[in-house]
């Protein structure tokens, strides 16, 4: 189909390109992640929606966006030089050390539900949408060992805000099949903020 955002398969390719990881260690990450917690929450669980819960996500993921932000590939402004003295073993404590904890998930609107459902679940296939739950699982959960970040229980201001910025490419570290700027251009605030909503509360 001439509209198909992407492939699976191209994903996966996309995802062998990922440098190896080291072992992370949870405990001494707890250690290493304390100046994290004022953004972050002492567990990972943000108090604030535009910060993001990093309790329960993936170490692949995590360990990802960790040396893209220490390289300057995404851009934050607020974590601006944090990473820059850690070791490559730091990195991979503090990952395991979110990955070890437990997403709080937060209520979602219901009037939003249906439209929120339906993408995630089915994708938008006249716009060549693929269903989200094919790379971040039915239940919000990701796949850990390929590196796709879980979904269930995030800030919905927080999913919002990235979904447009891959949208206007201002984010754009999601590989070179690029399937979350491809998506999030396809879609419309309205569904947008659907979509975030409905993953706020999966679990």
């Amino acid at each position: 189909m001439k509209r198909l955002v992407f492939s699976l398969a191209s994903i996966l390719i996309a995802v062998t390109s990922l440098t190896a990881q080291a072992a992370g260690d949870a405990a001494a990450g707890e250690r290493k992640a304390a100046v994290c917690a004022a953004c972050h929450g002492a567990d990972g669980n943000s108090a604030i929606g535009s910060n993001p819960k990093l309790a329960g996500q993936n170490e692949r993921y995590l360990l990802k966006q960790m040396h893209d932000v220490k390289s300057g590939a995404r851009p934050i402004a607020m974590m601006t030089g944090l990473l820059d003295n850690l070791s490559e073993q730091d990195l991979a404590d503090i990952a395991a050390f979110y990955a070890s904890k437990v997403v709080t998930v937060n209520g979602a609107n219901p009037d939003l539900i249906e439209t929120g459902e339906r993408i995630y679940r089915a994708g938008v296939e006249e716009l060549g949408i693929a269903a989200c739950s094919a790379c971040h699982a039915p239940t919000g959960s990701g796949v850990a060992q390929a590196g796709f970040p879980a979904l269930g229980g995030q800030h919905a201001e927080y999913i919002s805000t990235q979904m447009k910025a891959f949208r206007a490419g201002t984010r754009n570290n999601d590989g070179d099949p690029a399937p979350m700027r491809i998506i999030a251009e396809r879609l419309t605030d309205a569904e947008i903020e659907a979509l975030a909503n409905y993953v706020s509360g999966l679990h």
